[in-house]
């Protein structure tokens, strides 16, 4: 099977305006609400267990939890630590790679807050013009 990595084997960039490209896969992830608030919240506190996240995220279901905190370990953006005690205690913090987007995660979140009413705005005028209120 042909990946994209033996197809750009030999270039230093990735496009994810190239359909194929992996970087896609990542921006979809790192840009979904969970991804941001998981991070976010990672960010700001440090290590958590996971009734913690889930307690601090208000509105996000065990399940989902469970699959973005997954998703987030398997593309290296965070560390799950299984201590041995009993009950099992698991903790999930920012790797070296998940803090390279404390940043950028920041400056998102800041921008929506400091905007909310903007958008707010622009959605009612959208939608009177467009007939649904």
């Amino acid at each position: 099977m042909t990946t994209y990595r033996d197809v750009n084997e030999h270039t230093s960039s990735w496009d994810p305006y190239v359909r194929g490209c992996p970087s896609r896969d990542v921006l979809d992830q790192i840009g979904s609400k969970w991804a941001v608030l998981v991070l976010g919240e990672l960010g700001r506190h440090g290590a958590c267990r996971f009734t913690q996240l889930r307690q601090r995220l208000s509105g996000i279901s065990e399940k989902m939890l469970a699959q973005t905190l997954r998703t987030l370990e398997r593309d290296g953006l965070l560390l799950r630590t299984v201590y041995p005690e009993t009950p099992i205690r698991v903790e999930y913090e920012l790797t070296p790679l998940g803090e390279t987007l404390r940043g950028p995660l920041k400056a998102l979140t800041d921008w929506s807050v400091q905007h909310i009413r903007e958008v707010l705005e622009a959605r009612e005028e959208y939608d009177e013009r467009a007939g649904k209120r």
